[in-house]
């Protein structure tokens, strides 16, 4: 192309649609596996820094993934207002806890992962993401399927649903259906939050979020999507939030600012008052995407995920 320097020899290709593909550069490969559940690497990416690939798709980066994070967690905890008993279903970099740990009120924050060595790997690797998160006292990592655990415990006030994307026969696939967000909405106290990242919202690959929104629907009485901006995803992204009960869509930015000032310890790069009002405000062709979808995931007809990725040396 015109002007274009290559400053990587390797680069992996995720596939988003059968005519688009999202590039990353790869400068280093540090770590490698194939763990009982998924391939893993973890990789110096340059520009964004260090990135953690599964199955072929980019889950995190250094560089971006408080864009991500904070949006993730502390949209569901302001709407709650005062959470002390957190679920991380996935997390495996840890990014999602050090957030959580950020709030004052927090009791307990329990990562459900079913992957013992993507868990280490980045809690190796990545250091950045997670800032000794999974050292704190008041977290507790559980290696299992995040759907069995949430069949058998209650009393959460926000459930985190921070999972790989649903690729058929994956570790994820079944976290998308209808059984498991009916598992999680029995799991969560009368006023608890659930969240779960919910695909791109890129008009051409947005099926995946309106079908699971439509899914969570299904189950909860409230729910509705907020927007994360993360670069390296290739396109704006949808984080499904549902609850029990109303969820504030026009919430007063004074007053979240003053809830965070008073609630948390440390730094929030991306969020605050104006930024969750501006998250909650999702366009318009998302809305009608979603007021027109009729399909609903289940055990017995799961979502099927377009999308692999290569690796090229140029």
């Amino acid at each position: 192309m015109p002007g274009a320097k290559l400053a990587a020899d390797l680069w992996i290709s995720e596939y988003l649609t059968p005519h688009d593909i999202w590039q990353h550069g790869v400068d280093r490969i540090l770590a490698h596996c194939k763990t009982p559940h998924q391939d893993l690497y973890v990789v110096e990416s340059g520009a964004y820094g260090k990135a953690l690939v599964l199955d072929g798709k980019w889950q995190t980066c250094t560089g971006d993934e408080f864009l991500y994070h904070e949006p993730l967690v502390h949209t569901p905890f302001v709407l709650h207002g005062r959470p002390r008993r957190v679920l991380i279903a996935g997390g495996a970099d840890g990014g999602a806890a050090r957030e959580a740990l950020k709030w004052h009120h927090i009791e307990q924050v329990l990562i459900v992962d079913i992957d013992f060595e993507a868990v280490e790997a980045c809690r190796k690797w990545l250091p950045e993401i997670h800032q000794g998160a999974f050292d704190d006292p008041r977290v507790r990592v559980e290696y299992g399927d995040a759907f069995d655990v949430i069949q058998n415990t209650h009393g959460w006030d926000v459930i985190i649903a921070d999972l790989t994307d649903p690729i058929e026969n994956g570790p994820a696939y079944k976290l998308f259906t209808r059984e498991f967000f009916a598992a999680c909405h029995a799991a969560l106290t009368p006023d608890g939050i659930f969240v779960n990242q919910a695909g791109s919202m890129s008009p051409p690959f947005m099926n995946l979020l309106t079908r699971t929104v439509n899914t969570i629907s299904a189950v909860f009485c409230h729910a509705t999507v907020i927007q994360a901006n993360v670069p390296t995803y290739g396109s704006p992204w949808g984080l499904a939030l549902a609850s029990k009960t109303p969820l504030d869509m026009q919430p007063n930015i004074k007053a979240t600012d003053a809830l965070l000032e008073s609630s948390i310890n440390g730094d929030l790069r991306m969020f605050d008052g104006q930024a969750m009002l501006g998250i909650l405000q999702i366009p318009k062709h998302v809305r009608t995407r979603l007021a027109n979808e009729t399909a609903v995931y289940s055990l017995a007809d799961p979502p099927r995920f377009f999308g692999c990725s290569s690796e090229t040396h140029v």
